[in-house]
C-alpha cells in the first residue's frame, strides 16, 4: 500500500507539489501586470491580450481531465515530471514569440501542461497520506496556488519592471524546471499509480459515480463564487472608492492572505471534523452571507477590505474538506476524478468571468452579492446531497 504508515506528513513531496503548483498557476496568473505592455509589444488591443485567460483556462480544463485519466493508465510519475518540463518549454517559446498568434498558441499549450499537472499532483499527495491527514496535506498543496496572489504577482511586477514580460516568463520557466527536479527526487518509482498491469484500465463507471458527479457540479458553483471575487475585487474597489493601482496594493494583499489563512486552517478542520462535506456546506453558506455584505454594504474602504478578507477566508476554509472528500475514491480512479475536478474548476473560472461581465453591464456590482449568495447556497445544498448519497 502506498500510504505511509507513519503519522508524519511527506513534507518533501508536499514541498515539491507546492513548488509545482506555484509554477503552474504563475504561468498564467502572473501575466496580469503585463497586459498593457504585452499589447503594446505585440501591437494588439489590451482586451485581446486579456482574453488569453479564457484560452488558457479552456486548455487547462481539457488536459486536466485527460492527464488525470492517463495517470490512472500509465502511472502518475511520468505525468508529474513531463508536464512541468513541457510547461517550461512552452514558457520559453512564449517569451520568444514574435506575434500575438504564436503567443496565443504557446499560452494555450502552457495552460494545457499546467492543467495536466494539477489534478495528478493532488492525486499523488492524496495517495501518500492517510485519510485522517488528507485535508492538511491537500491544504498545503493548495497554498502553493494561493501564494501566486500574495507572492507571484508582486514578484512578477517587481522583476518584470527590470526584465520585461518576456524575461519574467523565463523566470517562471526556471521555477518549473526546479519543480521537475524536486518531483523527480520525491515521487518514487514505487509510488502510487506508477505502475499498472498491462491490461488494467480505470473504470469510468467507478470514477463517475453519482456522488462524484454531484461533487464536480458543486465544485463549479464554488469556483464561480471564488472567481467572481478574485477576478473583480480590484475593479470593485476602484469603482466603489476611486482607488488607484498603488492604493490597491494593500487591499489585494489582505485579500490574498485571507485565502491562504483559510486554506491552511481549512486543512486542519478537514482532518479534525469527521463530516467533511458538512464542513464544506457550512463554510459555503457563511461565505454567501459575507458576499452579500461585501457587495451591498460598503461604508468605507477599510470595512470592505475586512469583509473581503472574511469572505475569501470562509470560501477557502471549506476547500480542503471538499478536495479530501473528492479524493475518497478507489485508488485506480483517483487521478481521473481529481483531473475532472480541474476541468470543473476551469468551467467555474470561465463562468465567473462571463457572469461578472454580464452583471456589471446590467446591474453593477450590487448584483454580485445576491448572485454569489445563490451560488454559494447551491454549492452547500449540492454538498449536503452528496453527503446523503454517500451514506445511502
Amino acid at each position: 500500500m502506498s500510504v505511509s504508515s507513519s503519522r508524519s506528513l511527506p513534507w518533501a513531496l508536499i514541498g515539491a507539489a507546492c513548488l509545482g503548483s506555484f509554477a503552474a498557476t504563475s504561468s498564467g496568473t502572473t501575466r496580469a501586470p503585463f497586459l498593457l505592455e504585452m499589447a503594446q509589444d505585440l501591437d494588439v488591443s489590451m482586451p485581446l491580450v486579456a482574453n488569453l485567460v479564457s484560452l488558457t483556462a479552456t486548455a487547462w480544463g481539457i488536459t486536466s481531465a485527460l492527464g488525470g485519466w492517463m495517470s490512472d493508465v500509465i502511472g502518475r510519475r511520468p505525468i508529474l515530471i513531463v508536464a512541468p518540463f513541457a510547461l517550461a518549454l512552452t514558457l520559453v517559446a512564449l517569451a520568444a514569440a514574435g506575434s500575438f498568434f504564436w503567443v496565443a498558441v504557446w499560452a494555450a499549450a502552457g495552460g494545457g501542461c499546467a492543467g495536466a499537472f494539477t489534478g495528478v499532483v493532488f492525486a499523488e499527495v492524496s495517495s501518500r497520506v492517510h485519510d485522517s491527514q488528507r485535508g492538511r496535506a491537500l491544504g498545503w498543496v493548495m497554498s502553493g496556488q494561493s501564494l501566486t496572489l500574495v507572492v507571484g504577482v508582486p514578484m512578477a511586477a517587481a522583476i518584470g519592471s527590470a526584465v520585461g514580460w518576456r524575461g519574467w516568463l523565463l523566470c517562471v520557466a526556471a521555477l518549473s524546471i526546479a519543480a521537475v527536479l524536486s518531483l523527480f527526487l520525491t515521487v518514487g518509482r514505487g509510488s502510487a499509480g506508477h505502475t499498472r498491469g498491462a491490461g488494467a484500465r480505470p473504470s469510468m463507471r467507478a470514477a463517475l459515480s453519482p456522488r462524484v458527479l454531484g461533487l464536480l457540479g458543486t465544485g463549479v458553483a464554488e469556483r464561480i463564487c471564488y472567481g467572481l471575487a478574485v477576478v473583480y475585487f480590484a475593479t470593485f474597489m476602484q469603482v466603489t472608492y476611486n482607488m488607484t493601482l498603488i492604493e490597491l496594493a494593500v487591499p489585494l494583499a489582505v485579500f490574498a492572505l485571507g485565502n491562504i489563512a483559510g486554506t491552511v486552517a481549512g486543512g486542519q478542520l478537514a482532518d479534525r471534523l469527521r463530516d467533511r462535506l458538512l464542513t464544506f456546506a457550512v463554510a459555503m453558506a457563511l461565505s454567501g452571507v459575507a458576499a452579500l455584505v461585501l457587495f451591498i454594504w460598503h461604508p468605507g474602504p477599510a470595512v470592505s477590505v475586512a469583509v473581503g478578507f472574511v469572505y475569501v477566508l470562509l470560501n477557502a476554509l471549506g476547500r480542503p474538506s471538499f478536495m479530501a472528500s473528492l479524493a475518497s475514491v478507489p485508488e485506480d480512479v483517483r487521478g481521473t476524478v481529481l483531473g475532472l475536478n480541474g476541468t470543473s474548476a476551469s468551467v467555474g473560472w470561465i463562468g465567473a468571468a462571463a457572469l461578472g461581465a454580464v452583471m456589471i453591464g446590467s446591474v453593477g456590482f450590487e448584483g454580485f452579492g445576491p448572485l454569489t449568495a445563490v451560488l454559494a447556497l447551491l454549492g452547500a445544498v449540492g454538498a449536503l446531497l452528496s453527503r446523503r448519497s454517500r451514506s445511502s
